[in-house]
C-alpha cells in the first residue's frame, strides 16, 4: 500500500533528497564523516552553509542588502524576537488572518508588559473562524510604526495572501511558514521574511530569516542569541547551528532548482490543488470553507463532510486506506490535505477517488 504523507507539518520530504541523505549518512564528501558528528566550524560545513544560502538567494531572487540567516527556535521564537529586536518605543501592527497570526500579536502583547512598545491588531478575522482575510485602511496605520507583521499561509484556516497590502510606508514583516518556494514573492516588498523549515523547506530545527541590511537592529537587546544583528555578524554560527536541518535544507533548495524553480513550483502547485479545489466545488458532499477563491492556499486545503460524525469516519477509513495526517488540526476539525512542494500529484489524484467512493457510500 501507498502512503500519502498530508501532514501540515513536519511534512513530507522530497523521495530524491531523502535517498541522497541517506547514501550520504556515514560519510558526506569523503570526509569519513556523517554530518550528524561534523564540527559546525568545518571546511564541510562551511560548503554547506554557504551553498544552501546560494541557492536559496537564487531561487528566490534574494538582493545583495538582504541577510539569510539559519536560526534555531522555530518560526514561534521569532514573534518574540522581531518586537524585541525592532519595536521599542514604536507602534507595531498585527494582521490575524489565522491562528498563527493571532499567535504573533499575543506573544508581542506578553512582551510589550516588559518592553516599552504598543502592539496593535490592524484587523482580524477571527469572528469568522478566518474564513477569509482581513482588511484595513491603510491610512489607519502610523507612518512611523515599526513594522506590519503578516502570515502569508494560514496553514489551520487554508487561506493566504498572494498580493501584499498597501501599509502606508511602514516595513512589512511576513511569516511565510507554509507557503515559502510554493510561490512566488518579490522579497523587496518585505523588510523581513522568516519561515519554520518543517514544511516546505527540511526538517524542524532550523528557522530560515531574510532580513534587509537597513532594517537591522542598532541597539543589543537583551540576550545575544536573541538578537538578529549579533545573529547576522555571525553567519548563523554565534553558537553550533541546527547543522543536519541545514544540509536537508541545502538538499531540498538544490531539488527545487532543478525542478525549475519557484515559478516552476508555483505552476506544480497551482494545477495540484485546482484538482482538489475542482472536485470540492462540484462535490454536494464536500465543502471548503475559504470564502474567497482568490484567497485559497495552494499548500493547505481544509474540507468538510456534511457532519462531524463523518468526518471521524472519513478520518478513520482514509488513514486505514494510506492517507496519513488527514485530520484537520483540532481547533477547526474536519479534514486538511496539506499539498506542499515534495507531496506527489498522484496523491491527491488518489485521494479524490477515494473521497469520490465515501461520498458515493455515504450521501
Amino acid at each position: 500500500m501507498t502512503i500519502y504523507n498530508f501532514s501540515a507539518g513536519p511534512a513530507v520530504l522530497p523521495k530524491p533528497v531523502l535517498e541522497r541523505a541517506q547514501a550520504e549518512l556515514l560519510d558526506y564528501n569523503g570526509s569519513g564523516m556523517s554530518v550528524l558528528e561534523m564540527s559546525h566550524r568545518s571546511k564541510d560545513f562551511e560548503a554547506i552553509i554557504k551553498g544552501a544560502e546560494a541557492t536559496l538567494r537564487e531561487l528566490m531572487a534574494i538582493p545583495d542588502n538582504y541577510k539569510v540567516l539559519f536560526l534555531q527556535g522555530g518560526a514561534s521564537l521569532e514573534f518574540t524576537m522581531i518586537p524585541l529586536n525592532f519595536a521599542k518605543g514604536k507602534k507595531a501592527y498585527y494582521l490575524a488572518g489565522g491562528s498563527w497570526g493571532k499567535k504573533a500579536y499575543t506573544e508581542a502583547v506578553k512582551l510589550s508588559k516588559t518592553i516599552a512598545f504598543e502592539p496593535i491588531l490592524l484587523g482580524s478575522t477571527e469572528d469568522i473562524t478566518y474564513a477569509e482575510l482581513p482588511t484595513f485602511d491603510k491610512n489607519a496605520i502610523d507612518p512611523t510604526a515599526a513594522y506590519v507583521h503578516l502570515t502569508t499561509n494560514n496553514t489551520i484556516e487554508g487561506t493566504a495572501v498572494y498580493t501584499i497590502p498597501d501599509t502606508n510606508g511602514v516595513p512589512v514583516i511576513a511569516d511565510m511558514s507554509s507557503n515559502i518556494l510554493a510561490a512566488r514573492y518579490n522579497v523587496e516588498d518585505f523588510a523581513m521574511i522568516y519561515a519554520g523549515a518543517q514544511k516546505n523547506i527540511g526538517p524542524a530545527g532550523v528557522t530560515v530569516v531574510i532580513i534587509r541590511d537597513d532594517f537591522l537592529n542598532d541597539e543589543p537587546v537583551l540576550s545575544s542569541m536573541l538578537d538578529y544583528r549579533i545573529q547576522a555578524d555571525n553567519e548563523s554560527l554565534y553558537n553550533t547551528p541546527p547543522a543536519y536541518s541545514i544540509y536537508i535544507s541545502k538538499l531540498v533548495f538544490e531539488w527545487v532548482k532543478e525542478i525549475g524553480g519557484v515559478d516552476e513550483m508555483e505552476k506544480i502547485n497551482r494545477e495540484k490543488s485546482g484538482l482538489l479545489y475542482d472536485y470540492i466545488d462540484q462535490s454536494n458532499f464536500y465543502t471548503n470553507p475559504v470564502r474567497k477563491k482568490e484567497e485559497r492556499s495552494v499548500a493547505n486545503i481544509p474540507f468538510v463532510s456534511p457532519s462531524e460524525e463523518l468526518d471521524a469516519k472519513f478520518v478513520k477509513e482514509a488513514t486505514a486506506a494510506g492517507f496519513k495526517n488527514i485530520k484537520g488540526h483540532r481547533s477547526v476539525g474536519g479534514m486538511r490535505a496539506s499539498l506542499y512542494n515534495a507531496f506527489p500529484r498522484q496523491g491527491v489524484v488518489e485521494l479524490i477517488e477515494f473521497m469520490k467512493q465515501f461520498a458515493a457510500e455515504h450521501a
